[in-house]
C-alpha cells in the first residue's frame, strides 16, 4: 500500500483552496528551469491556462499560436522532431475537442513527446455552460494508443504532474480544472505516472476518484463513516496507463466499486475502470459522473451538487448501491 500524506486541515472550514491550473503553470516553469528544451505554445489563452508565468520567464521559448488549435498541436509536432520538448494549452474544449485528429496523426501516430494541457475541463467550469464544460476528453484521449492520460486532483500535484510528463519522452495530456478547488494532497505527497494511492482504508466498498472527485469521496467516506459503513477511497491521478495493482489489491478487500468523475462516464474513467474489472475481477460497479447529456450554465459548486457530484451527494449514492449490492465473492 502506497503511504501518501493528506492535508491535515482536510475537511475544516479554513481548508486551503486554489485553481489546478496555478499548480501548472509553477510547474511549467519549474520545468523550464530545470531544461532548456522546453518550449509552450498557447491559443490565445495564457493567463486563463497560467502559461503566462512560463511565458514571463522564458519569452524567447514561448509562442503565441492564436486562435488555431489545429496549427497549435501541428507546429508542437514539428518542434518535437526537432529535439524539443513542446507544451501546448487551451481549454480543453478546444484542445483536444477541436484539434483531436492533428492531435492523433501528428504527435501520437509519431509517438512526439509533446504535452496538451486542456484546461477549464468538467462542468466546474460554470457559467460558460455547456459549450466551455469538456466532459469527452477523458474518453477522447485514452483511446489514443501512445497517449499519457493525468487528471491531478489538486494544484499540489499538477505542479508535480507537470514536472513529471516534461522529463517523460512520451506524448501526455494533463486535464486541469478551472475554480478554486480543495488541496488534500501536501508537498510530500508522492506523484508518479502509472500509480495510484490509497488515501483511506475501507472494507465495504472502494471509491476510486480522479480530478476533483477524489476530495470528494474523502467528503463521501467521512459522512458514511458516521453511518458505520466503511469506505476505502483511491485516488486514480492517472488514467493511462491505469494502476491495476493498486485498484484491484482495494477492490479485493472490498468486494464493490464506486467511480467518480467529472466527466462522461462512458469511455472515460468509470469506462476505463469496468474494462480492467470485467477481464480480471469482475465486481459490482457504480460510476458517478455524466451520464451521456451535456452541462449547464449556473455555479460551479451549484452544478456539482446537480449532478451528482459532491461529496454528500455521492455518500447517498454510495449507501443505496451497498444496500441493494452485494459484495463479490470469489465464487461468483
Amino acid at each position: 500500500m502506497n503511504q501518501y500524506n493528506l492535508s491535515d486541515d482536510l475537511y475544516g472550514d479554513d481548508v486551503k483552496l486554489e485553481p489546478i491550473r496555478a499548480g501548472f503553470g509553477r510547474g511549467l516553469r519549474a520545468a523550464g528551469e530545470a531544461n532548456v528544451a522546453i518550449v509552450a505554445l498557447c491559443a490565445d489563452l495564457t493567463e486563463s491556462t497560467q502559461m503566462h508565468l512560463f511565458k514571463e520567464a522564458f519569452p524567447k521559448r514561448f509562442i503565441e499560436i492564436g486562435i488555431a488549435e489545429q496549427n497549435l498541436v501541428t507546429v508542437a509536432s514539428g518542434l518535437a522532431r526537432a529535439g524539443k520538448i513542446p507544451f501546448t494549452s487551451s481549454y480543453a474544449a478546444f484542445s483536444p475537442g477541436r484539434n483531436w485528429e492533428q492531435i492523433r496523426t501528428t504527435i501520437a501516430l509519431n509517438n512526439q513527446p509533446v504535452k496538451i494541457v486542456g484546461s477549464h475541463a468538467g462542468v466546474s467550469v460554470g457559467p460558460d455552460g455547456a459549450t466551455h464544460q469538456m466532459l469527452e476528453d477523458i474518453a477522447l484521449m485514452r483511446v489514443i494508443p501512445n497517449m499519457i492520460v493525468i487528471v491531478p486532483g489538486d494544484s499540489l500535484e499538477a505542479e508535480k504532474a507537470t514536472r513529471a510528463i516534461a522529463e517523460n519522452g512520451k506524448p501526455s495530456y494533463l486535464r486541469l480544472a478551472r475554480e478554486k478547488s480543495p488541496i488534500f494532497s501536501t508537498l510530500d505527497s508522492p506523484f508518479e505516472i502509472g500509480k495510484a494511492y490509497v488515501l483511506r482504508e475501507g472494507r465495504d466498498i472502494s471509491l476510486l476518484g480522479t480530478g476533483l472527485m477524489t476530495y470528494q469521496l474523502l467528503l463521501a467516506a467521512k459522512l458514511l463513516a458516521d453511518q458505520g459503513i466503511e469506505a476505502e477511497v483511491v485516488h486514480v491521478p492517472t488514467i493511462k496507463p491505469l494502476d491495476a495493482e493498486t485498484i484491484l489489491a482495494s477492490v479485493r478487500r472490498t468486494g464493490r466499486v464506486l467511480t467518480a468523475e467529472e466527466a462522461q462516464i462512458n469511455g472515460g474513467f468509470g469506462g476505463a475502470v469496468a474494462e480492467l474489472l470485467s477481464e480480471n475481477l469482475p465486481t459490482p460497479l457504480k460510476r458517478v459522473g455524466m451520464h451521456d447529456r451535456f452541462g449547464e450554465s449556473g455555479a460551479p459548486n451549484e452544478l456539482l451538487d446537480y449532478f451528482g457530484l459532491t461529496g454528500g451527494r455521492i455518500a447517498d449514492i454510495t449507501k443505496e448501491f451497498i444496500n441493494t449490492t452485494a459484495q463479490y465473492h470469489r465464487e461468483y
